[in-house]
């Protein structure tokens, strides 16, 4: 500790809440204690590259390239991804990986290419490696997608984990996506990214980064083909990007850049080649199909952290039904434990908490509960109790347990990298299903422990299992949270066998979408929140992340009304719709903001449960493919560069177009338009793209616009299926799904196939089914009919 940490910390204590602050400040000087006792001292250092070839070995799927001071093995999967590992690095064990690694391709072999180097050619794409490490990516057609230079690698000359660099260049007009959840994108510009999981500790906004949950994923969109890569190593590290320029430099291009530092780990990748729903399918059979949430969460929730007492909860909701307002979900924060402690609750003031559970549930409306990481230290608290008996609780290099700082005060943290650890957590919420909780909330867990000053996490020094590899934080910290949503996707997997677990987590790592989604985190109130918070949206669901969405209205400060507005109908777009806000920030209830607002607010709500079965079949489309609920606008035209560059507006599934309004007194509004034909939902105008047209946005909506040919399952006027049909062009066909969900449980659904075309004058709706088609089950309603007639 410095001096002016000393007084900061000195600072930190004060007088309101001096003994938190005091506990914080106490933390902070163990942290920096245990890290000098228990983590190597880096002194020299010895440089190392690979060298060059001396000899090779065919295996299935690649085979393994000897350098003179490195090896290299490349392998094929036959689902089309590429693995490379240096220095002996394989793709297990992996915490991203979902069960084992896929088996390679018999097809893909290793064989001599010019200048000494080495290929592996394969059905999707060709993997050259030069005589001195460089590794390219290409096309089937022969077109350089990604070329990585030699690696470096930095070794303590006394032992030790060895920090590493991969440079790489790509076309120069691609764009970089990914890399979790990032407040600033989707597309990520110029600049360093840090991968280190991080409680930002305030409300952040499109400038903040690194936030909860951040990934080695790049998704890299270019003329010639969309390409993924995935650095497999959970320690901390920086990716810093530059986009490429095209006519740079005396009509030449200069190439985009990417380098990668990391503080240790194994040196591996995946890299997968294809279409964004092709790459997105891959990423999704290597790491896992995305957990699909039962068709309530789906509808809409509302939340607060203090709602204080059942009697306020019964309030809201009633408040709600009072308005014809739907609600699907209440959430519970941490006021409603006791003291703040995990898996209590309290009796003053929640003393039938399973009676409101039920009661909610008679109207339709589910109870989710909050659970953060942290349980308190002190015995006679029976998680706490329980925890020690297990052995379950991290400890330091000196076998003690590390204690941190966090809502219930000095708190101990599960190492929920232990798989006997992970189980007892897992039965834990046994007591928050006899509560009558029916989903969760994971919150605090990169993991968060206060402190007045470095880093709010645990020390790096601290001890982890690993599944029995041993290690520390340096290597745990990014897969903390994904280890804890395992835990609790695995034990009410086992505690309620019939029902689909709802889970959505903070924090997470890749491979998190097996077990939930997440949300935006404490998203800063104001314009560029709102615009942040359609950032991490679409950046989540390229990283394989479909369920997803914001506090809406922020979580901290107090929207206009025309803020919370376009925010609400934001929302009411996204996967995960959801209205959350601290007890300072006031109230989130649509009421609260005016006769206008609430107006408008109840139309969106109902659009948002007139159209659950139309997400309903984006979320078993996602579980099937990995393609996200939200897209942007290039998914299906990624050499569109105009929709490369378009950020404001996102595809819901690929039959609408959601353009929401991101800034203050909009009335109209620029869209730019893939290519077909588009109606604009509520006025019915088609428009024709490829094009940028300008379409109404008053304050009542936000302007949504149709494929022509979509055909949308939507709720009728009685509760029945009913399809909404966009005519197509004439000339042109079109279609669509429909995936009507049996329940919450795993009952397989029934999947129907719609076309619609012209057969002369009429327009034709039909079941698509083996040797012919059948009229539709259900009632239609065609949009953009301006001649002719339909027919059902």
């Amino acid at each position: 500790m410095n001096g002016r940490d000393l007084v900061r910390s000195v600072k930190a204590v004060g007088s309101a809440g001096a003994a938190q602050r005091l506990r914080t400040v106490q933390a902070a000087w163990r942290r920096r204690r245990a890290d000098a006792a228990g983590l190597p001292a880096r002194g020299a250092e010895r440089a190392r590259v690979p060298g060059v070839v001396q000899q090779v070995e065919p295996g299935p799927g690649g085979g393994l390239v000897r350098f003179s001071r490195s090896e290299l093995r490349i392998t094929v999967a036959v689902n089309g991804a590429v693995f490379w590992g240096w220095d002996g690095a394989a793709p297990e064990p992996s915490y991203a990986l979902a069960g084992r690694c896929p088996e390679p391709d018999p097809r893909a072999v290793l064989e001599p290419d010019k200048d000494g180097g080495w290929r592996v050619v394969a059905e999707r794409v060709t993997v050259v490696v030069s005589r001195h490490g460089a590794v390219e990516v290409r096309t089937p057609g022969g077109v350089t997608l990604r070329r990585d230079l030699p690696p470096r690698w930095w070794e303590p000359v006394g032992g030790g984990a060895a920090r590493w660099m991969q440079r790489s260049e790509v076309t120069a007009d691609a764009r970089f996506f990914g890399l979790g959840g990032r407040a600033s994108g989707p597309r990520l510009r110029d600049g360093t990214y840090r991968l280190w999981n991080t409680d930002p500790g305030r409300a952040f906004g499109p400038g903040d980064d690194p936030l909860y949950i951040t990934m080695p994923v790049q998704l890299v969109v270019a003329d010639a083909a969309t390409h993924l890569v995935f650095h497999d190593t959970s320690w901390d590290g920086t990716l810093t990007l530059r986009e490429g320029e095209e006519g740079a430099g005396s009509g030449h291009d200069r190439s985009g850049a990417c380098e990668l530092r990391m503080d240790g780990g194994p040196l591996r990748c995946w890299v997968m080649v294809g279409t964004p729903a092709r790459v997105l399918l891959a990423w999704a059979s290597l790491t896992g199909a995305p957990a699909l949430p039962p068709a309530w969460a789906l509808g809409h929730h509302h939340a607060r952290w203090g709602f204080g007492s059942e009697q306020e909860v019964r309030r809201i909701v009633a408040g709600y039904q009072e308005r014809g307002l739907p609600l699907d979900a209440v959430h519970l924060d941490i006021d409603h434990y006791d003291s703040h402690q995990v898996f209590t609750v309290d009796h003053e003031h929640f003393p039938k908490l399973p009676q409101l559970a039920e009661d909610l549930r008679r109207d339709g409306v589910r109870l989710v509960s909050i659970v953060d990481p942290a349980v308190k230290a002190a015995p006679g608290n029976a998680v706490y109790d329980s925890g020690t008996d297990e052995g379950a609780f991290v400890r330091d290099a000196s076998s003690g347990l590390v204690r941190g700082v966090a809502w219930p005060g000095e708190a101990v943290y599960p190492d929920f990298t232990h798989a006997r650890v992970r189980a007892w957590w897992g039965r834990l919420y046994e007591e928050r299903l006899a509560q009558g909780f029916t989903g969760f909330w994971h919150d605090m867990n990169e993991p968060v422990s206060f402190t007045a000053f470095g880093e709010s996490t645990l020390p790096r020094s601290a001890r982890h299992d690993l599944d029995g590899r041993g290690g520390d934080h340096r290597e745990a910290h990014n897969v903390y949270a994904l280890c804890m949503a395992q835990a609790a996707y695995e034990g009410l997997r086992a505690l309620a066998p019939k029902e689909r677990p709802f889970l959505f987590s903070r924090s997470g790592w890749a491979g998190m979408q097996r077990y939930g989604g997440t949300w935006s985190g404490d998203v800063a109130t104001g314009w560029p929140g709102l615009r942040a918070s359609l950032a991490l949206v679409m950046g989540l669901g390229l990283c394989g992340v479909p369920y997803s969405g914001p506090d809406v209205g922020g979580f901290d400060g107090s929207p206009s009304p025309e803020l919370y507005l376009r925010w609400f109908q934001l929302g009411s777009y996204l996967p995960l719709f959801r209205t959350h806000a601290s007890l300072r920030a006031g109230r989130r209830e649509p009421w609260e903001f005016g006769p206008e607002v609430l107006e408008h607010a109840r139309v969106a709500l109902v659009e948002r449960r007139r159209l659950l079965p139309y997400l309903v079949t984006l979320a078993h489309l996602a579980r099937r493919t990995g393609a996200p609920y939200v897209r942007p606008l290039w998914w299906g035209a990624p050499e569109d560069r105009a929709l490369r560059n378009c950020e404001d507006a996102f595809l819901l599934g690929d039959s609408l177009l959601v353009a929401p309004v991101l800034g203050p007194g909009v009335d109209r509004r620029a869209v730019q338009l893939p290519r077909g034909r588009w109606y604009d939902t509520a006025t019915e105008q088609a428009y024709d793209g490829p094009a940028q047209v300008l379409v109404d946005a008053p304050l009542s909506r936000i302007p949504v616009l149709a494929r022509a040919g979509a055909v949308i399952p939507v709720r009728g006027d009685d509760g029945g299926l009913e399809l909404e049909v966009s005519a197509p062009a004439r000339g042109r066909t079109g279609g669509g799904l429909v995936v009507q969900d049996p329940g919450d449980g795993w009952d397989e659904p029934g999947i129907e196939r719609y076309v619609t075309r012209w057969e002369g004058g009429e327009l034709i709706v039909e079941r698509d089914r083996e040797g012919g088609g059948d009229a539709p089950p259900h009632p239609v309603r065609v949009r953009g009919l301006i001649e002719g007639r339909s027919q059902m």
